[in-house]
């Protein structure tokens, strides 16, 4: 791993709770994105986080959806 790939922090808020498909309902990223975190280089790990952030939207839309509905 490179010096710029140990800039870019792990995204991990401490709030672990696997769902059915292995994805962490706290940072969004899978079970392999979170055991290969620390051997990733910068590209990968940015590959990472943009899996997360549209895991995130995408439960954040649903999340909506079933509230409106109640």
């Amino acid at each position: 791993m490179t010096e710029e790939a140990e800039k870019i922090p792990s995204p991990c808020v401490r709030n672990c709770c696997l769902n059915e498909q292995n994805i962490c309902l706290g940072c969004f990223r899978s079970l392999d994105e979170i055991c290969g975190w620390a051997q990733a280089h910068t590209q990968l790990r940015q590959q990472f986080l943009a899996n997360a952030k549209l895991r995130r939207q995408s439960h954040s839309q649903l999340y909506k959806g079933l509230v409106s509905k109640n």
